[in-house]
């Protein structure tokens, strides 16, 4: 038995990890995965990294900015400047200025490394990677959380990962009340239905020629494209993303994607140094079957998603709930703000006198 068990090693779900752990809560945090993250995961590339998953943060989001500086990351701006480019079918055209990109943050060490700082704060054992959350049913002593490792008791449970997720790997007794079933059948998994390409290269050339790396392509099979380098353009790389709208429809290739980059930005594009396609389709610990067809991005932040069930011990707390900022890593720390404020009043010291 502890206070609580959280489902899923992804931003928010380690988040609130430490604020009640800060409190004195005991917690377990369950990760399906052998590395905590999520959405967040960056791969090493030369001597530095690249995002495969998340990358941005900007400037008027707080509670990611204000835990850059408590953790003391270290940032740069997303280059931006330069000319961009459009592509439709009769070909690619520059266009003066480049009104694609706005301001915005990167992590220098990779997006990952901001999960990665939080997971070491947490204490030893905290973290369970390898577990795969399979049922939660009510029992008098709170909630048991099924595993491929055998039972967690707890007082209360967060699912720290995509409602839609959630419902096709976990079974609920006694089923979940309305309006989830529905909400759940329609709410979106923020970049499920995304293929991501990074594709590096010995240097920045597009900004030898003024180029700001950023396209519009009414082609594909990515639909926009943008600078990815590190801090002082190593390593050089370029990254779009490829929206799969129907089930079944195949990754891009490799050759497809650098032939595009060739019309877009010239023959330089087609020397890489290394592709990296991020299907996130197919990754079973982020995205159900059938995530295409999930496409109400209205419904991320509903209501309903701030309403604990089973007696107020299960707490809904990804991106995907959250009211502010769905979808960005922002929103996925403040709705684990939100749970853990509201689950300390419930267990904490000072609801214990």
């Amino acid at each position: 038995m502890v206070d609580v068990v959280i489902i899923g090693g992804g931003i928010a779900g380690l988040r609130v990890a430490g604020l009640l752990e800060e409190q004195g809560i005991e917690v377990r945090l369950l990760e399906a995965r052998e590395r905590v993250g999520g959405r967040l995961h960056s791969v090493a590339q030369g001597a530095g990294v690249i995002d495969v998953g998340a990358t941005w943060f900007w400037s008027h989001e707080k509670h990611v900015t204000s835990l850059i500086d408590e953790l003391g990351l270290e940032t740069h701006d997303q280059h931006i400047d330069g000319d961009a480019v459009y592509h439709d079918p009769a070909g690619s055209q520059r266009i003066d200025g480049n009104p694609i990109d706005v301001p915005a943050g990167r992590f220098t060490g990779g997006a990952q490394l901001l999960a990665e700082r939080l997971a070491a704060r947490l204490r030893t054992g905290t973290i369970e990677t390898g577990r795969i959350a399979t049922a939660i049913h009510v029992n008098r002593d709170g909630l048991a959380v099924e595993t491929n490792d055998g039972q967690r008791q707890a007082r209360h449970v967060v699912l720290a990962l995509p409602p839609a997720l959630a419902s096709h790997t976990i079974s609920f007794e006694p089923q979940l009340p309305a309006p989830f079933p529905d909400l759940i059948a329609q709410t979106p998994v923020w970049m499920g239905n995304v293929v991501k390409v990074v594709v590096t290269y010995e240097h920045a050339f597009w900004r030898d020629g003024g180029l700001a790396g950023a396209a519009i392509s009414h082609v594909g099979p990515l639909r926009e494209v943008h600078d990815m380098s590190g801090a002082n353009g190593e390593p050089a790389a370029l990254f779009g993303f490829a929206p799969m709208v129907t089930p079944g429809t195949p990754t891009p290739t490799e050759a497809a994607v650098v032939a595009q980059l060739v019309e877009m930005f010239g023959p330089s594009a087609g020397e890489p140094t290394s592709v990296h396609i991020a299907d996130w389709r197919t990754e079973a610990h982020t995205s159900p079957p059938g995530v295409e067809l999930l496409r109400n991005h209205a419904l991320f932040g509903h209501p309903a998603w701030d309403t604990p069930i089973y007696d107020g011990r299960l707490h809904w707390a990804s991106t995907e709930t959250s009211p502010v900022s769905p979808g960005h890593i922002d929103g996925a720390l403040a709705r684990a703000e939100t749970i853990a404020t509201r689950i300390n009043a419930l267990v904490g010291p000072d609801a214990l006198r």
